[in-house]
């Protein structure tokens, strides 16, 4: 399944949290200064959540 982080494209498998994209395109350390994940409508997304085929969420 692809889902984009900051519109950047990750291949996941069915069951893959968000904190498993952002450590493919090496975004956890964003995470860990401060910065926080939101889903394409700005609601803030807690890193254990599941995605799911073509959601969007961006590292702000």
């Amino acid at each position: 399944m692809r889902v984009f982080i900051n519109g950047e494209p990750v291949e996941l498998i069915p069951g893959m949290t968000i904190k498993h994209a952002l450590i493919f395109l090496n975004l956890l350390n964003e995470i860990e200064r401060g910065k926080k994940v939101y889903d394409e409508w700005g609601n803030e997304v807690g890193l254990d959540g599941e995605v799911s085929e073509g959601e969007r969420f961006f590292v702000k």
